[in-house]
């Protein structure tokens, strides 16, 4: 069997994964969980860019998404970047097993693309993450080669996911990427690597670095964020087999039983066994343990040595970024995918092919939940018909003033969504700016609001008055949960349904907030788009998703062949 015929049949076995995962979400409508916000008719609006107070964390994910629902209907934008996740995911990883033999590079696929770590970041609706980790095992072979011919074209192209993920996205694959590169290509290699995630970083970080409120950090959020036990090995045990997200809403049904967890735990300690074996050939091997290992550290940081990162943050609000651990074990996952590839490959060598196909198999069998939409708490739901003709109104009003959303808080339990939580789609859902309050409760603990605007409005939110509201520059207040029970006095009712009540305020002035100036943005787009056009220069590369299978080190049809394999 050819390479292409290969990397065909990975992405194939990524499509029925990925079908198999989303299952009931493939409806028509939405699906919405947690951070996993998509809106019917996206518009580009000052939010897209990062240019309000509001931290860029949607940038440049939302703008990615909004041009693709200018020529697909945005609900399917939606099934196919999910869908894409696990094609990449299954055929970057299924790249990196350097043998002829298909079983092996699709147990490391299958691995790659269905575990624990896929499993809650897509329940807790982190899909722009999940896009970068998809990539993560082309970006550790390009890494690898950064000073070789192409290489910094190469690693560029790899990123490109990533980048479009945004921050978390980009900070995990580039913080692997410059450890292998350390590590294989040496201090020249490390120099290429930062210089091409800093260019792709621009469109977040500019406005991250000039937003008038500056970048916040809360060491509160640590302790917060920390990884947590989903298994019966602890915190460390539960990083060790791919979990440990700090939601416990968000682990898959069923996993974390002793019997599951411990077949798990056997698959990840063989298959870290049979890396460290058998893996010896590929110039990235080495680099790509360190990277998990380091990554392995960073995830357990909030859990064992709080007061670190605390201190951390203290000192560099920048160090935020490493607050949600947990997301940095995908390197792990990488190293962990490859040696369950190889571990099926030497079998398949010693004559033991019924391993190989168990090998395959297990990761769906061992989190089965995972299937039909997380055994049905991802589904696809269409938005009620009082939030349409709300954005028609508003969309239709010229007056200045902004939106005003209550109940004051940032996540939703909507009966129509079947109670599964969502982050507010309000300030996507509509065309103005839109003011929520974004500070985040967690069991206990309070993270403090971060927009300078929700901040100054939060008194009046807590008890609205139209005319405390119009002299705060507020034209609608819109309830979009608990309808009946917010009614700020003095405002003229629009849209009253079960769903959702619009409240207009009469002569609103336009609201005052200090924003991000919008000419250094577009010149960190303009930088970004720059480099993503320069990396797809190089000959016969176009900017489909197959041909994204050829950053890979070398064709394994091409790699010398001994009696111990290497991925």
């Amino acid at each position: 069997m050819g390479e292409r015929r290969r990397r065909l049949v990975a992405a194939l076995t990524g499509l029925g994964l990925g079908l198999a995962a989303l299952g009931p979400g493939l409806a028509p409508g939405f699906v919405l969980s947690y951070d996993m916000v998509f809106t019917p008719d996206p518009a580009f609006t000052p939010m897209t860019f990062g240019l309000t107070g509001t931290v860029p964390r949607q940038v440049p994910s939302d703008a990615f998404v909004t041009a693709l629902a200018t020529v697909v209907p945005a609900d399917a934008v939606q099934k196919l970047i999910l869908l894409a996740i696990f094609v990449m995911a299954c055929m970057s990883a299924a790249s990196l097993v350097p043998t002829p033999r298909l079983l092996p590079r699709l147990a490391a696929g299958v691995c790659y693309a269905w575990n624990p770590f896929v499993a809650e970041r897509l329940l807790l609706g982190q899909w722009a993450l999940l896009l970068g980790y998809a990539a993560l095992p082309w970006v550790v072979a390009s890494a690898a080669r950064t000073t070789g011919k192409g290489g910094t074209r190469r690693l560029a192209r790899a990123l490109v996911p990533a980048a479009i993920g945004g921050f978390a996205a980009l900070t995990v694959s580039g913080l692997a990427a410059l450890v292998v590169a350390l590590v294989s290509a040496r201090l020249r290699g490390a120099v290429r690597v930062a210089g091409v995630v800093a260019a792709l970083s621009l469109p977040w970080l500019v406005p991250a670095v000039l937003r008038p409120a500056g970048v916040p950090g809360n060491g509160t959020a640590v302790d917060v964020f920390a990884a947590r036990a989903d298994t019966p090995f602890g915190v460390l045990g539960s990083l060790l087999t791919l979990g440990g997200i700090w939601n416990g809403e968000t682990v898959p049904r069923g996993y974390g039983t002793p019997v599951l967890a411990g077949f798990w735990l056997a698959v990840v300690l063989g298959s870290l066994f049979a890396y460290w074996r058998w893996c010896r050939e590929p110039e990235w091997r080495r680099g790509a343990a360190v990277a998990a290992a380091a990554g392995f550290v960073v995830a357990a940081l909030g859990a064992v040595a709080a007061p670190v990162l605390r201190g951390a943050v203290g000192l560099w609000s920048g160090f935020a970024v490493l607050r949600d651990g947990q997301q940095y074990v995908a390197p792990l996952a990488v190293v962990v995918a490859v040696g369950l590839g190889v571990a099926a490959d030497r079998a398949i060598g010693a004559r033991y092919a019924m391993v190989a196909v168990g090998a395959v198999a297990a990761p769906v069998l061992l989190l089965p939940t995972l299937a039909w939409g997380a055994a049905g708490d991802l589904r696809a739901v269409r938005y009620p018909d009082d939030w349409a003709r709300a954005r028609g109104i508003i969309a239709a009003d010229s007056a200045p003033g902004d939106v005003l959303v209550l109940p004051w808080a940032l996540y939703r339990g909507y009966s129509w969504n079947h109670g599964r939580r969502v982050l507010d789609p309000l300030p996507r859902y509509l065309h103005r700016r839109v003011v929520v309050n974004d500070a985040l409760i967690v069991g206990r603990t309070t993270i403090a609001a971060e927009d300078p605007r929700a901040i100054a409005l939060a008194p009046a939110a807590a008890r609205p008055d139209a005319a405390t509201l119009r002299d705060q520059g507020v034209r609608y207040v819109v309830v979009d949960s608990e309808a009946g029970r917010y009614r700020p006095t003095g405002a003229v009712s629009v849209v009253t349904g079960p769903d959702l009540a619009v409240y207009r305020i009469d002569g609103a002035a336009a609201g005052h907030e200090d924003r991000v100036p919008a000419a250094p943005v577009i010149i960190a787009w303009i930088a970004a788009s720059v480099v993503v056009f320069w990396s797809f220069l190089a000959s016969g590369t176009t900017l489909g998703l197959p041909l994204l299978g050829s950053i890979r080190s070398r064709s394994p049809d091409r790699l010398p062949h001994h009696s111990r394999r290497a991925p």
